[in-house]
């Protein structure tokens, strides 16, 4: 294990976050999946931009102004080079469910009809649905749920069954599943629901701190990401959209910046990315999610996807040790996620006893309750990676399970 502790360790002094020790006990932060922590990268570039370059964007004249929508404009395109799409198919949001939202709103209102369908997958993440569920009530659409597998893996038949009605209009689809770790194959999906006549709406949030995206490649409609979720800010997020998409959508919210003119008698809308960037935007959060993208991207993909791998078999063979512990998602394409529960052990009580250890892990429904209900449990226990886990921490994260063990025997 020394190639996964030896690119955690050289990682680490980047992440002010992990240097907290408490009883003695060093942090080891299991959470990643739901929120990453920060590198100095990050934090010392926003922290510049706000002590010494902050003003408005896309309003003033003066030199400062001018400056700011330079850097916010710079962000964009950098997250466009990112994820190789053009940089007017980027609208900065407030994060993947805002996104989501922008697109059940403003796509979903002009294309959903009395009789149409969604199709999602049965291992959503909730803001995938409750837009959904919400916008399809409102135009006489129906919303549909794709099974899953017992080890947490997409029913493909069925996936093929759904689409093959000619009802689906969108088709919307998690990249690696928050509660599962399941990795969906999006490409083929996304082929496979464009042969059907339908979008597709891929939510990135989990797979974008794990492994390159290359929206041209997978050819998707549209795709959603958060940038607290790879180690950038909280309240910034990315909606992804194809030009000839997002030109024909409407906008969703009102206000300055996203208008050409305005009068009593009416306004006319600027075109995308604008058109759906109502309000002041978020200045510093796009700026600290592009020197996240710039920072991931000088760690370099293959150094992070080898070690992950290597450290997620390392933690699975380490878990697979503990006797009647129970994983969820064991797909042949998995990463990244470790849920689990143990007898007589409520998922909340795990969490509690090893946050006395200093280990932090995530214990509910993970904004899942769908897939809870699919496998027939209340709540899950998980423990998530990211490019600062060490094997130790994982150690330390076994033989905190073995003491709840202990003591619910």
């Amino acid at each position: 294990m020394t190639t996964v502790t030896g690119f955690a360790e050289r990682l680490r002094p980047q992440f002010p976050g992990l240097a907290e020790i408490r009883g003695g006990k060093p942090l080891a932060y299991l959470d990643s999946a739901a929120t990453a922590q920060k590198p100095l990268a990050v934090i010392e570039r926003m922290e510049r931009f706000l002590r010494e370059e902050y003003g408005t964007v896309h309003r003033g004249l003066y030199h400062r102004s001018v400056g700011s929508t330079k850097a916010y404009e710079d962000a964009r395109t950098t997250v466009a080079r990112f994820i190789n799409a053009p940089r007017d198919s980027i609208v900065f949001t407030s994060g993947t469910t805002d996104a989501v939202n922008l697109v059940a709103w403003s796509w979903g209102r002009s294309h959903l009809k009395p009789g149409d369908q969604v199709l999602i997958t049965g291992m959503e993440h909730h803001a995938m649905i409750v837009p959904w569920q919400i916008t399809a009530a409102i135009h006489g659409a129906e919303l549909i749920a794709c099974p899953i597998h017992d080890d947490g893996s997409l029913d493909r038949e069925a996936f093929r069954r759904l689409l093959a009605t000619g009802r689906v209009k969108l088709v919307g689809l998690t990249w690696v599943a928050n509660s599962l770790g399941t990795i969906n194959p999006v490409r083929e999906l996304t082929a496979e629901a464009h042969a059907a006549g339908a979008r597709v709406l891929i939510d990135a949030a989990q797979a974008v701190p794990h492994r390159p995206i290359d929206v041209v490649a997978i050819d998707c409609d549209f795709l959603v990401f958060s940038g607290h979720k790879m180690y950038g800010p909280t309240g910034i997020g990315v909606l992804y959209g194809k030009a000839e998409v997002l030109t024909a959508m409407p906008p969703w919210r009102g206000g300055g910046e996203m208008i050409e003119k305005v009068s009593f008698a009416g306004t006319t809308f600027a075109k995308p990315p604008a058109r759906f960037e109502a309000g002041t935007p978020p200045i510093t959060e796009a700026i600290g999610l592009a020197a996240a993208c710039d920072w991931l991207a000088s760690v370099g993909w293959s150094a992070i996807e080898a070690a992950e791998r290597e450290l997620f078999s390392y933690a699975e063979s380490r878990l697979a040790e503990i006797p009647g512990l129970r994983r969820f998602g064991t797909a042949a394409e998995r990463c990244t996620v470790l849920a689990f529960t143990l007898p007589n052990c409520h998922a909340a009580d795990i969490a509690a006893i090893l946050d006395q250890e200093h280990i932090a892990i995530r214990a509910g429904h993970h904004c899942a309750q769908p897939v809870m209900e699919r496998f027939a449990v209340p709540a899950t226990a998980r423990a998530s990676l990211g490019v600062y886990t060490t094997t130790s921490e994982i150690d330390r994260l076994v033989d905190g399970l073995h003491l709840c063990r202990k003591l619910f025997g």
